[in-house]
């Protein structure tokens, strides 16, 4: 498929106002792409059917589902895209600064009383744009992000949604567990050495740990890397990879549950400061925070890499295979606007004004696909 007819059935799609999954996993050449057949609206609670799904910051919502036997599915070899559209933006309005002040204060304030350790809090920037092509958006994250998982997905019963974010929430394959612990957040800056206070080495580290406890009554050999820097964008954070090997009798759902959402979009404790978000950040995240991806899909792999030995390379093993993204750096196309959403993680030793500037570097991440 050329990247021409490629791109002409996804825009073909969207004019039809059928749902539909495109998307590109960090450092990767390969554009997938989920064309539903109708306009049906599939949701999943038990997360034991295949397909791509899209579920929200809180799971007490629809999670929605593209199921895979109702889709039409392509895959697209490209390092980069042309772009024939200009993205034009005539205004902004951003939440106010003084609002989100008050809601980081409000915050570390809570966190001094021994509420809460952390709490992840966020605001939304209303752009409008004119471009009636979110395919076009895609391109240009598709073109800028290449260590993020990049998206366009659109549901004409939920909405359209595009994103490209460097998180993954985990990824499982047959009985293998892997999910990255990723906090902190400081701005790229050339020729400077990069160094990290201790709120942002705490904050990682309350990441850590909150995906150990989750996941060790699920699984056995739980492993931590050493915690690096790593680029998203103009932004840097601190990385750990943690893997483990899920119990036989442990079902995706229970995985789900445990790992989402994280201390880097929530906070911890998990249940006390989901609760502090509902009822005190004003306005609905929707599906900002929640997650996205492949779900249970079937992968052969053969049982010897080495390509002389014929025996054994006529066997296949079959594994399932889930692949979950945390929903960040992302926006809402609605009514004509972009809607961006951005946020950062709240502990005692947070300062509101570094907050609020740290949410104003977040929003660069997609601006820059605007401009």
């Amino acid at each position: 498929m050329t990247v021409d007819s490629f791109f002409e059935t996804l825009e073909n799609q969207y004019k039809n106002q059928l749902p539909f999954a495109v998307y590109s996993r960090p450092i990767n050449s390969v554009i997938k792409c989920w064309l539903q057949h109708d306009d049906k609206l599939h949701k999943t609670s038990n997360f034991t059917e295949s397909g791509f799904v899209f579920a929200p910051f809180d799971l007490n919502n629809d999670s929605i589902l593209l199921p895979q036997e109702h889709c039409q599915h392509y895959t697209l070899e490209a390092s980069h895209l042309d772009l024939e559209t200009e993205i034009n933006i005539t205004s902004i309005d951003a939440q106010s600064k003084d609002k989100h002040l008050a809601l980081v204060l409000k915050g570390i304030e809570t966190i001094k009383k021994g509420d809460l350790e952390k709490v992840v809090l966020s605001r939304r920037v209303k752009k409008a744009t004119q471009t009636n092509n979110p395919l076009a958006i895609f391109k240009r994250l598709f073109n800028t992000y290449k260590n993020a998982m990049v998206y366009c997905w659109y549901h004409p019963k939920v909405g359209l949604w595009l994103g490209a974010t460097p998180e993954l929430l985990f990824k499982v394959e047959g009985k293998q567990l892997t999910t990255i612990a990723l906090a902190g957040t400081q701005a790229t800056q050339t020729g400077k050495e990069v160094s990290w206070n201790a709120k942002e080495i705490e904050e990682q580290q309350i990441v850590v740990d909150y995906i150990k406890k989750q996941i060790e009554p699920y699984s056995s050999k739980v492993n931590v890397t050493e915690a690096e820097t790593v680029k998203a964008g103009s932004l840097l954070h601190l990385k750990s990879r943690v893997t483990s090997r899920i119990n036989d009798t442990t079902d995706l759902k229970s995985i789900i549950e445990a790992l989402h959402p994280t201390p880097a979009v929530c906070g911890y404790p998990k249940e006390a400061s989901k609760e502090f978000i509902l009822h005190h950040e004003h306005y609905n995240r929707e599906y900002y925070t929640g997650f996205l991806g492949e779900l249970n899909l079937k992968l052969s792999k053969t049982r010897n890499t080495n390509r002389r030995n014929v025996e054994n390379n006529a066997y296949s093993v079959v594994k399932t295979q889930s692949n979950f993204y945390v929903n960040l750096r992302c926006m809402q196309i609605k009514h004509g606007d972009a809607l961006i959403y951005v946020g950062g993680g709240i502990t005692k030793d947070s300062d509101s004004e570094n907050e609020w500037e740290e949410t104003v570097n977040k929003t660069k991440t997609i601006n820059k696909v605007l401009e």
